[in-house]
């Protein structure tokens, strides 16, 4: 169990990696670069645009990969969605400004992000179901906890280049090439991924099942889509909180405040890193608790906070910008390290790698694809406080508690073949 989980999370951490890198240039760079004839503030709106491509393809390549892994294994998932994203991160790294080829560099970029987004849709089910049909009852929220720590692994190793670089490069070579240094770094991580996942073992689980869906998606939406739009509605705040702090605040506070992007690199790779520190600590207490109310109480927290961690923001102090960060993203540790073992739980097993990936990118678009545009553009038309911003997110917050309080508690709910989907809660 340990070698499998340990090579879980290696290779979420290489694709959260290639993906959280291009958020973070997308914050910094990619504007000025790839639409030079916007305003700041629309080059900016433009460079989230092509990152929330990325989340429009998850649930894309969610139900791509959902129906290989449904059908062939969940193994195959892992290599494939490897080398995908790998691919064309390395890709992002080598495409010219708009300066060199014209209209063709965003439209590249955008090409690229949205095979990014397809690849990573697929790896986040492949690896969480691998590990969470391997792992004991009595532990598996424990053990499918490790590809949730890939994530942060991922976003320190991401912004640990960009924070090296922007510390030791001055502003016109980290604008020349210095950006792309960090995309390059994708294909080194991606081969040493493939490396670790080679010799994983399939899937017991699936190996069980005497008979695999055909077309997983339409069972899915036949006798599914309710439970997928409870799960994707409950994982939306997730989402929002996470790149609200990671992306969007970067942004906001490099171009608003004139906090200097090394400082705010540190203060969010800071909270990340005790986020990704706290993954196991919730996993053990939903073990021991139940997934259920581990996911409400990290919603309530986050509905609570929201304001207060974009009156810290606002100060530009670094501690308190770090407080109000930290604290947003203990509540989302609260709820997504005990994602890995409840999604699982809430899907029958033939159609559990399409549900429980469709469910989880679904999520992703409400919440991660639209929050930098949403709140760039609200903090834009705001005072010196963007308290439209700490609204939207605390609406969010109100809509995932909701969703949560309709989906059952899943703890003693085992994940084999021959165990029933368990039925949603009508309250």
């Amino acid at each position: 169990m340990l070698r499998l989980a340990c090579a879980a999370l290696a290779g979420t951490a290489v694709e959260f990696y290639d993906f959280f890198v291009y958020g973070t240039a997308a914050a910094l760079v990619l504007g000025p670069l790839f639409f030079p004839t916007f305003s700041p503030v629309a080059g900016t709106l433009a460079a989230f645009g092509t990152f929330a491509v990325g989340f429009v393809a998850r649930p894309l390549g969610s139900v791509l990969f959902g129906h290989i892994g449904d059908r062939h294994g969940r193994r195959p998932v892992l290599v494939a969605s490897l080398l995908l994203t790998g691919a064309s991160t390395v890709a992002v790294g080598c495409v010219p400004t708009y300066a060199s080829i014209g209209t063709a560099a965003p439209v590249l970029l955008l090409v690229l992000r949205f095979l990014q987004g397809l690849g990573l849709g697929g790896e986040w089910g492949g690896a969480v179901l691998l590990t969470a049909e391997h792992a004991p009852a009595d532990r598996r929220g424990l053990w499918s906890s490790f590809p949730q720590i890939g994530p942060a692994l991922g976003f320190v190793l991401a912004n640990g280049v960009m924070l090296a670089l922007s510390a030791t490069l001055s502003d016109a070579q980290f604008a020349s090439w210095g950006w792309r240094v960090p995309f390059w770094a994708a294909g080194v991580l991606a081969a040493a991924g493939l490396w670790l996942r080679s010799s994983l073992a399939e899937s017991p689980r699936f190996l069980e099942l005497r008979e695999h869906a055909r077309v997983p998606l339409a069972e899915v939406v036949r006798d599914h889509w309710r439970l997928v739009l409870l799960t994707g509605g409950a994982l939306a705040v997730g989402y929002a909180l996470f790149y609200a702090v990671t992306t969007w605040s970067l942004a906001y506070a490099t171009e608003r405040l004139g906090v200097s992007r090394t400082v705010m690199l540190a203060c969010i790779m800071a909270a990340v890193v005790v986020k990704g520190a706290l993954t196991p600590l919730a996993a053990v207490l939903s073990d021991r608790y139940g997934r259920r109310p581990l996911c409400l109480a990290g919603c309530a927290a986050a509905a609570v906070w929201m304001f207060p961690m974009i009156a810290l923001l606002s100060t530009g102090e670094p501690l308190l910008m770090f407080l109000g960060f930290l604290v947003a993203l203990i509540a989302f540790v609260t709820m997504f390290g005990v994602i890995a073992a409840y999604l699982p739980e809430l899907y029958e097993p033939r159609v559990r790698c399409t549900g429980a990936a469709v469910g989880y990118n679904l999520g992703g678009v409400l919440g991660g694809a639209l929050t930098p545009i949403v709140a760039t553009a609200v903090a834009d038309r705001s005072g010196q406080v963007p308290w439209g911003v700490a609204a939207y997110l605390t609406g969010i917050a109100l809509l995932s508690l909701g969703c949560f309080a309709l989906l059952p508690e899943t703890r003693r709910v085992g994940v084999t073949a021959a165990e029933p989907e368990p039925e949603p809660a009508t309250s």
